[in-house]
């Protein structure tokens, strides 16, 4: 890591405020229809986010709808408390899968290399199904945005190898003034 790298590490932020979008359309209607919903993406994401010293303001349910997505996020970005948000699920290929198309226009800066390297690590995983995923990220002001796959093993990934590592030196980025 370069020498101004390491420097911009250090002054960033190591406690941060995130928001929690999980995007399933299945567990949606569970708890619309009053059934106990497991989140086992979303729990992990709570504990290992916690873990590392930040909080979790606001963590919703919605379904793979494009309105009910937008409105998650937009309700994110407006809270004060929020310096980054991770949404979870929907960056397939299913025809139901729509969290990269919804959110990429939102973006006002994008971050191709998040998904990229994504793709690369989850390649080293997996295999060739990683040319499926569309993991993306980008920010929206001085917020982070993260759209990651739903399955554990890639929350797992993308947190340990991506978002942990690197979510305050975006942050300190994203807050300069021009």
């Amino acid at each position: 890591m370069s020498g101004s790298s390491q420097r911009h590490k250090a002054e960033a932020p190591t406690s941060l405020g995130f928001a929690l979008v999980m995007c399933s359309t299945s567990r949606f209607e569970s708890l619309k229809d009053k059934k106990q919903v497991d989140d086992p993406s979303g729990d992990l994401i709570v504990e290992t986010l916690r873990s590392f010293g930040h909080q979790i303001v606001l963590r919703v349910l919605v379904p793979d709808d494009e309105t009910k997505i937008t409105e998650a996020v937009e309700m994110a970005l407006k809270h004060d408390k929020v310096n980054a948000i991770v949404i979870c699920g929907g960056t397939g290929i299913s025809p139901k899968d729509m969290t990269t198309e919804t959110v990429a226009p939102m973006l006002s800066k994008t971050l191709p290399g998040f998904g990229e390297l994504f793709r690369k690590l989850s390649y080293d995983n997996i295999g060739s199904p990683a040319i499926m995923s569309r993991a993306t990220a980008g920010l929206v002001k001085e917020k982070v945005v993260f759209c990651i796959p739903g399955s554990k093993n890639a929350v797992k990934l993308c947190l340990d190898k991506l978002i942990l590592p690197e979510v305050g030196h975006i942050v300190k980025h994203a807050r300069e003034k021009p």
